[in-house]
């Protein structure tokens, strides 16, 4: 595992929302962390590595892939160093989503959100290779709790996170040296960026679909790409399919297509509950 090549991709849309990476040297905000765990492991992060829930990874919307910051639990104060190498939340209410092992070293895993402070750093390359190796660095002096108010009170001022937050499944059936996670649905958080090397191939991208023409037909739409790699990859991880527009510019994320509005609904409100707050309802 590498840190080399940077990969920051090109603006990119999910649901209603589009996203533009960018390299913010000194980004430093506050918000909502979830986390994620086994349930994805093995699979693809948006940088092409292969996802491990003990590492302490994250994902970010828009920072470089890879690129190091401190997480500090508002509640707490402890502060943790994090790598981000994936995509997401998507569900716009939260600004991180930590992989179980960090949420773990933070303390938050009993917790389906908690109020974070996310700052971009650059730690020493030893610190860096600890991370690289799936371990955790040491954790980082305790925020001063003058700070702390500082940060709570621009926390307030941000909605909080609405419905139902992923977390990890709890474990059933023990593996060697691991529980097992209990099968679940993926949310989509692994957006493969374009451009740049990546360390491993994804499985095989669904192939796209003609859009339903049949009358009274309703599909769930959960994202709009004008990129085939983006909405593969989001189909993938969602278990969706992918529905090409009549003049092959756009290639549309979708559950369905549904006979009835009833049905639709239903898997409207799976998909707002599995974080894609986006999700909307369209009929053909």
């Amino acid at each position: 595992m590498s840190d080399t090549p940077i990969k920051l991709g090109a603006p990119y849309t999910v649901g209603n929302a589009t996203y533009k990476p960018e390299d913010v040297a000194g980004y430093d905000e506050v918000g909502y962390a979830s986390w994620y765990g086994q349930e994805l492991s093995g699979r693809p992060t948006a940088n092409g590595e292969r996802f491990n829930p003990m590492a302490i990874t994250a994902a970010h919307k828009t920072l470089p892939m890879p690129s190091y910051v401190e997480v500090t639990a508002l509640d707490t104060g402890k502060t943790i160093l994090v790598r981000i190498n994936d995509r997401g939340p998507f569900a716009n209410d939260r600004l991180i989503d930590l992989s179980e092992g960090a949420a773990r070293q933070l303390g938050i895993t009993s917790q389906g959100s908690t109020g974070v402070r996310v700052r971009r750093v650059n730690p020493p390359e030893q610190e860096k290779s600890v991370l690289r190796s799936g371990n955790a660095a040491p954790s980082r002096l305790e925020t001063p709790e003058s700070l702390l108010k500082i940060l709570r009170e621009k926390l307030m001022k941000l909605p909080k996170p609405s419905g139902a937050v992923a977390i990890a499944p709890r474990p059933t059936a023990p593996q060697p040296g691991r529980p097992a996670p209990v099968a679940s649905g993926n949310d989509g958080r692994f957006v493969r960026e374009g451009g740049g090397t990546t360390v491993s191939r994804p499985a095989p991208a669904p192939r796209p679909v003609a859009a339903p023409v049949a009358s009274g037909s309703f599909v769930v739409q959960i994202g709009s790409f004008s990129s085939r790699a983006h909405a593969d990859q989001l189909a993938r991880k969602a278990g969706a399919k992918v529905f090409v527009s009549s003049d092959g510019r756009l290639y549309r994320v979708r559950f369905g297509p549904f006979a009835t509005a009833a049905e639709a609904e239903k898997s409207l409100g799976d998909a707002r509950r599995k974080g894609y707050s986006q999700a909307k309802l369209v009929r053909e």
